[in-house]
């Protein structure tokens, strides 16, 4: 069995366990991060990419409101090329709590978040597809993030400065010596080749699944699974984040991203991380829901749903996961009798860089490592591994250099055949992503399969255009096609109605009738254990009403 060794092992390569790993590598500190997946994989990819102002929290999480607002105005300054500084409004519906708009503005002053009101008659000028009965508006200094770029720019600057990361490679086990992790067991699931990690120091930074990491090496953490869902739409709707002016609940967030909007969310209490799934009811109630702030929402098109779960620490027994704090919690398990083993879990996107400071300033004092935190002034440079995920970027580039040479293989996005082995050849260097879906690693660090054919076409052009590179061969490429394809159909399934159900039988056609691939597309009905709903939609080329999708 291979035998690594380190001085610190991250386990989860989500925004944390990525900006950790900068964090320490700045510090001069040895370290490996290892994901089960690919970075991103689970919550941090699978968010709104909203950068919070603080000001949803102001009433009920006045402390993540802070550091929200804190956080943010420094991911502004050092990571610039990962935000669009957009700017948002709060915007009040006839039926919204009177008092709640009455107190916003005070309630955002005692937590520091920027925060005036305007007139409903300039929010309308500034964004005119808001309702025209809107009865109150306030501007905040919301921003959106690309959540993929931040993470992916954080894996290279820390590479940079020597650390390294492994994906696919899942902890299977430890083994424990007189309190200490002395051992941690993993299996590269790529190949199927068993390794252990010695390291001084383990930092558990799995998300929503620390609870099953921890429970590996005997300890307990109190963990509620909040699934959230959101949809995509195909263009963008907003210049700025729209946010309902209430206390946060269901449906009132829109982000725009890049060449998108972004809307959602829900909260939905699961039993399993695994079990997060968009469903058909959660599509409907979202835009039902949020048609009040933007009736444009109720005819929109939309090509994609998703879902990622919120994992929230629990002080005492399990709630609403509404009321269970935003904020993040470090825990030390010297209270479970292991003396070199922490957990970072909880927390926001928004927050990742403090929630890598606070587990990094913890490992150090452990390790007996007298170096400061420099993350606050280290600007984090833009890399070649997060460039492409950017939307319009690869638009931009063709259209640039204008080479007739370099074929269009994702139109719907406009990435070409130099982008895709710009990516190849960052992939290759990179080494941990070697053996997994080639296409679907392009997908995390490019826009691929993220446009309204949700991978339809594209997918088979870069599937045609690896085999021409010899990076895969057989049936494999077939293989990776085929699973790229359901996953994407996982998100496209809940929004059947209209033009995406006209494009799902196109789709079909190509895929399992002229390619006789016989893809794993499930109904509603036969989702349902995954929280899919049964519904009936209309038939091609009826409207898309709301009312129409039941």
């Amino acid at each position: 069995m291979k035998t690594i060794s380190t001085t610190v092992l991250i386990i989860g390569g989500g925004a944390t366990g990525t900006g950790l790993l900068r964090d320490l590598a700045l510090r001069g500190v040895q370290c490996l991060l290892v994901e089960k997946r690919d970075i991103n994989a689970g919550a941090s990819g699978a968010n709104h990419g909203l950068l919070h102002s603080g000001a949803r929290y102001v009433a009920s999480d006045s402390e993540a409101a802070m550091e929200c607002r804190e956080e943010g105005e420094l991911l502004k300054r050092l990571a610039p090329q990962c935000i669009d500084d957009t700017g948002g409004l709060f915007v009040a519906v006839p039926g919204d709590n009177e008092q709640y708009i009455a107190d916003f503005a005070d309630m955002c002053a005692r937590s520091a978040v920027p925060c005036h009101e305007i007139s409903v008659a300039e929010a309308r000028s500034l964004e005119p597809a808001l309702a025209d009965n809107l009865v109150a508006a306030y501007a905040v200094e919301d921003a959106a993030v690309d959540p993929f770029m931040l993470s992916l720019d954080n894996v290279a600057h820390a590479v940079s400065l020597g650390a390294s990361y492994r994906c696919n490679t899942r902890v299977t086990g430890f083994r424990i010596d007189a309190q200490r992790i002395t051992r941690v067991e993993l299996v590269d699931d790529t190949t199927g080749e068993p390794l252990c990690v010695e390291a001084a120091l383990v930092v558990n930074a799995a998300g929503a699944w620390a609870g099953n990491v921890a429970r590996m090496a005997g300890a307990t953490i109190n963990l509620l699974f909040s699934s959230g869902s959101l949809l995509i739409t195909q263009n963008r709707l907003t210049t700025r984040v729209i946010n309902r002016l209430r206390k946060p609940a269901d449906s009132d967030i829109l982000v725009p991203g890049g060449t998108v909007s972004v809307l959602g969310t829900t909260s939905v209490t699961i039993q399993d991380p695994d079990a997060c799934r968009p469903s058909v009811e959660e599509a409907d109630r979202i835009i039902n829901d949020a048609r009040a702030m933007m009736p444009s929402l109720e005819t929109t098109r939309y090509i994609r749903a998703y879902a990622g779960v919120r994992p929230l620490v629990l002080a005492g027994d399990a709630g609403d996961a509404r009321n269970v704090s935003r904020g993040f919690s470090l825990i030390d398990h010297e209270r479970d009798d292991i003396a070199n083993f922490v957990t970072i879990t909880g927390g926001k996107l928004t927050t990742f860089r403090l929630m890598a400071e606070k587990p990094a300033d913890l490992v150090c004092r452990k390790l007996g490592v007298d170096s400061p935190c420099t993350t606050r002034e280290v600007p984090l440079p833009p890399s070649n591994m997060g460039m492409w995920t950017e939307p319009g970027l690869t638009a931009k580039t063709w259209l640039g250099t204008r080479d007739p040479h370099d074929l269009i293989l994702c139109e719907c996005e406009m990435v070409s055949r130099s982008v895709i082995d710009a990516i190849v050849d960052t992939i290759g260097t990179a080494g941990p992503t070697r053996g997994q879906s080639m296409l679907t690693a392009i997908g995390l660090r490019s826009r691929v399969g993220k446009g309204p054919c949700q991978g339809g076409f594209c997918g088979l052009r870069v599937t045609s255009h690896l085999y021409d590179r010899n990076c895969v061969e057989g049936t494999q490429g077939v293989a990776e096609l085929k699973s790229f394809i359901e996953r994407r159909w996982r998100g496209f399934s809940p929004i059947l109605w209209g033009l995406p159900a006209m494009q799902a039988d196109l789709q079909e056609a190509l895929y399992c009738g002229m390619m006789d691939m016989e893809l794993q597309i499930p109904t509603a009905r036969e989702d349902a254990t995954e929280g899919m709903e049964t519904t009936t939609h209309p038939a091609p080329g009826e409207g898309a009403a709301c009312g129409d999708r039941q």
